[in-house]
């Protein structure tokens, strides 16, 4: 049995929790919470990183970050299934999910300075700048949204997308909708096409 170290609304391990449901392998994993500021939690001995997602395999190897573990999970599920073998559509994918993770980290940085740095403190120019990466990654995504064929199990770049998406409607102003259409019609179609979607969704 794997071991998943995670936390509920994290949207990186929201991705893996997409891809063991489409893989079939989610019978195989045991989720286990952690506590990211205690330093006792064995995470930190798991990663040294102390970051989630983390997945234990079987033989104890601790595989991070999400990218990792998704090519982990691919390659257990037989190869080819999120991640292409084919090299332009691997790279493509890969790039996708490279856009679509800068994304959320600049997301995660805006909402763990509301919620760890006091407001005296706060830097507004560093806020914009993170505010303008996501701003900058949700516009080119609106200007060419990448395809779903609802044929083929959805690669890794259209799972991260749809996990920043839904982060998005989590922690930040559901009015990306209106200001991104064509996502807002993406999201929708990976909703329907993929369960798994609605089933990791997270608590507010």
């Amino acid at each position: 049995m794997m071991i998943l170290r995670s936390s509920p609304s994290s949207p990186f391990a929201r991705k893996v929790r997409i891809a063991t449901r489409l893989l079939g392998l989610d019978s195989n994993v045991e989720e286990t919470p952690v506590a990211l500021d205690d330093p006792a939690d064995s995470l930190h001995a798991q990663n040294p990183l102390g970051k989630i997602p983390a997945l234990v395999a079987e033989d104890g190897t601790c595989y991070y970050d999400s990218r990792v573990i998704l090519e982990y999970l691919d390659h257990r599920a037989g190869g080819g299934r999120i991640v292409p073998h084919e090299p332009k559509a691997r790279l493509d994918a890969m790039r996708l999910q490279a856009l679509c993770d800068g994304i959320l980290d600049a997301c995660i940085l805006q909402v763990y300075e509301g919620r760890y740095r006091p407001a005296e403190m706060k830097v507004a120019s560093w806020l914009a700048r993170q505010a303008g990466k996501a701003e900058r990654g949700l516009a080119a995504l609106e200007a060419a949204p990448p395809s779903l064929d609802g044929k083929t199990l959805p690669h890794v770049g259209q799972i991260t997308l749809a996990c920043v998406l839904g982060y998005r409607d989590l922690r930040f102003d559901p009015g990306w909708r209106k200001d991104h259409p064509r996502l807002h019609a993406w999201h929708d179609a990976f909703a329907a096409q993929v369960p798994a979607f609605a089933a990791t969704k997270p608590e507010a």
